[in-house]
C-alpha cells in the first residue's frame, strides 16, 4: 500500500497494519479481524476469536484486530463489506476468507487446513502459557465449573496433545459438561502408549460412570433402596444400588453401601465392592480429602 498523498491519520494506519500484521505474517498466520464498537455480533464473536486464536497460538497463528471506523483505509482497501470480518493473511498475501466459518468448529477446522498447507513457524515456547492454565483448568474441575474446564483444557490440550494429564483432564471436563461423544472420539483416538496412563484410566472410568448415569431412573433407585432396607444382606441389591448412586453422584450414599458390603462379606463376588469403591476414590482424585476420609472408612472395616 502506497502513502503518498494520504493523510496523517492513514499512513499511521497503513504503518501499523505492516507492523502488526505484514510482517509477522512472514512466519505466522495472521488472522485480521475487523469490527466495530457499534456493532453488537462483533462482541461475541470477538471473544470466541480471541479465545480460539489464542489456543492456536504454539501453532503459529497471531490475531490482528482492526476497528473498521479507526482503519477505514486499510478495510477499504482488503474490501472489507460488512462486520464481523476474518481474512487469513500468510507473507503478506490474503490466503482465505475465514467470514463464512461462523462457527468455532468451522474456524478450527479452517484453520487446520491452512496450517497443514502454509509453511507456519510454529512457537514452541509454551510452557509459560500451559504453567498459567493449569491451575485455572484443575480448579474448574474441582468445582464442576464444567464450561471453564473444557475451555481451558481446550487450549492446553491443543498445545500439548501427547500429554496424558492434559488428554485425561480434558476428556473429564468433556465428561463433565455432558459430552460424552466427544470425551470418547478424543480417549479412543489416543496413541496406544498413552491409554495405560494413570490419567487415562481415570478419564476412561468416568466415562464409564457417566454413561452408566444415563441409565438410571429413580424408580429403579427408589425399588433398590426399599429392597436393601428389606433385605439388608442382599449384597448383589446393595451392590447395584451403590453403582446407581455413583452414576448420580451421591458418592457419600454409594461409600456407605460398599462399605456395608465389605462389613458383611469383603469377598463377596471376588471383592467387587472393594473394586467399585477403588474406581469411586479414582474418579474423585485420590488426593481429594473426601478420598482420605473414606480411606480411613475402608481401613477399619478391612482391619478391624
Amino acid at each position: 500500500m502506497s502513502t503518498l498523498g494520504l493523510s496523517s491519520t492513514d499512513q499511521k494506519a497503513i504503518e501499523k497494519f505492516r507492523r502488526e500484521a505484514v510482517e509477522p505474517s512472514e512466519t505466522k498466520l495472521v488472522l485480521l479481524y475487523f469490527t466495530a464498537a457499534w456493532s453488537n455480533p462483533c462482541k461475541t464473536f470477538g471473544e470466541m476469536l480471541a479465545n480460539l486464536a489464542k489456543s492456536y497460538a504454539s501453532r503459529g497463528v497471531v490475531l490482528c484486530t482492526f476497528d473498521i471506523d479507526e482503519n477505514k483505509i486499510i478495510a477499504d482497501q482488503l474490501r472489507v463489506q460488512s462486520v464481523p470480518t476474518v481474512y487469513a493473511l500468510f507473507q503478506g498475501q490474503l490466503v482465505a476468507d475465514l467470514t463464512p466459518a461462523n462457527s468455532e468448529q468451522q474456524l478450527k477446522e479452517a484453520l487446520d487446513q491452512l496450517l497443514k498447507q502454509l509453511p507456519v513457524v510454529a512457537d514452541n515456547d509454551i510452557s509459560g502459557d500451559i504453567e498459567q492454565l493449569l491451575p485455572i483448568g484443575n480448579k474448574a474441575l474441582e468445582d464442576g465449573d464444567a464450561e471453564t474446564a473444557v475451555a481451558v483444557f481446550g487450549q492446553i490440550y491443543d498445545m500439548t496433545p501427547e500429554d496424558a494429564v492434559v488428554a485425561g483432564s480434558y476428556a473429564r471436563a468433556l465428561i463433565l459438561a455432558g459430552q460424552l461423544q466427544k470425551a470418547e472420539a478424543l480417549l479412543a483416538a489416543l496413541p496406544e502408549e498413552m491409554k495405560n496412563k494413570p490419567d487415562i484410566h481415570r478419564a476412561d472410568t468416568a466415562l464409564a460412570l457417566a454413561k452408566q448415569a444415563m441409565s438410571v431412573n429413580v424408580d429403579q433407585l427408589e425399588n433398590l433402596r426399599a429392597k436393601v432396607e428389606n433385605y439388608p444382606d442382599d449384597d448383589e441389591a446393595r451392590f447395584a444400588l451403590a453403582c446407581d448412586l455413583i452414576a448420580v453422584s451421591d458418592r457419600d450414599g454409594a461409600a456407605d453401601q460398599l462399605l456395608a458390603i465389605l462389613a458383611h462379606n469383603r469377598d463377596w463376588n471376588e471383592g467387587a465392592a472393594r473394586t467399585k469403591l477403588l474406581q469411586l476414590f479414582e474418579v474423585v482424585g485420590i488426593e481429594d480429602p473426601w478420598v482420605a476420609a473414606q480411606r480411613r472408612r475402608l481401613s477399619a472395616v478391612l482391619f478391624r
